[in-house]
């Protein structure tokens, strides 16, 4: 069966708002900061983002709850011939192996998605920091080049008002933000998280993160986040904060 282009916002949101959690990325996207960038396809009620607005090659975004893999199998080999040569994706656990065995996509290992479940346990936990603008951006850049080197981050996520962090002796040392905010889909997805080295252990991190939950809190319905399975100390610190996994997928990069 062949994919439909879909260009209708409000088809999209009825589309993913069957699990936000799980959609959470695409459901920001929805939003006019990312929506020019976006391209979207569908086969039954599953849904393929394919998004342009990153430095690179595109990503593509598929996900789905493990009864439905079968379906989101079908969309993917339907868009194979319509894909770029050269990109990344974030696939559901189980339909990674169409792309590694159709295209020849490298693994770059199992990731969770996790969402914000127990907010009484978030409101017990000590929360601290102040909100970060474009004029910390430089001193922002340089705690990434740091703690954090190789991480997506646009600039212009700054504007949301939605980036937190921690300063030890006038050295910002520890930030927590989004990667999407949409108050008008009510979820937000946190992103571009990092402690610098010297500071790590002592709970630093988990304060400013807490802080970017409780701020989000006020605006959105779902706090959601993708974290690497193998990451033992990042799942420690979510899962203390109130977050559970409602998700698994493989990131891969597809012609190099």
């Amino acid at each position: 069966m062949i994919p439909t282009a879909v260009h209708d916002r409000a088809e999209l949101a009825d589309l993913l708002r069957r699990d936000p959690a799980l959609h959470a990325y695409e459901l920001g996207d929805l939003d006019d900061f990312f929506w020019p960038w976006t391209g979207w396809y569908r086969l039954g009620d599953s849904v393929a983002l394919v998004y342009h607005g990153a430095s690179g090659p595109p990503t593509v975004l598929a996900f789905e709850r493990p009864e439905a893999v079968g379906a989101l199998r079908e969309l993917l080999d339907g868009l194979t011939g319509l894909l770029p040569r050269r990109f990344y994706a974030h696939v559901t656990e189980g339909a990674e192996e169409l792309l590694v065995a159709g295209l020849g996509a490298e693994s770059r290992g199992l990731h969770l998605k996790m969402a914000l479940t127990d907010r009484a346990r978030l409101l017990r936990q000590d929360a601290r920091g102040e909100l970060l603008t474009r004029a910390d951006l430089p001193e922002l850049l340089g705690l990434y080049e740091t703690a954090y080197p190789g991480n997506w981050f646009d600039p212009r996520m700054l504007d949301t008002g939605q980036y937190v962090g921690v300063r030890d002796k006038g050295e910002l040392v520890a930030v927590a933000g989004v990667h999407v905010w949409s108050p008008a889909q009510r979820i937000a997805a946190l992103g571009n998280i990092t402690t610098h080295p010297r500071v790590r252990g002592q709970g630093v991190g988990k304060a400013v993160v807490a802080e970017v939950c409780r701020r989000l809190m006020e605006t959105v319905d779902e706090v959601a986040l993708n974290v690497r399975a193998d990451n033992g100390s990042a799942l420690a610190l979510y899962t203390s904060l109130g977050f559970t996994t409602v998700g698994r997928y493989y990131e891969l990069s597809v012609g190099g």
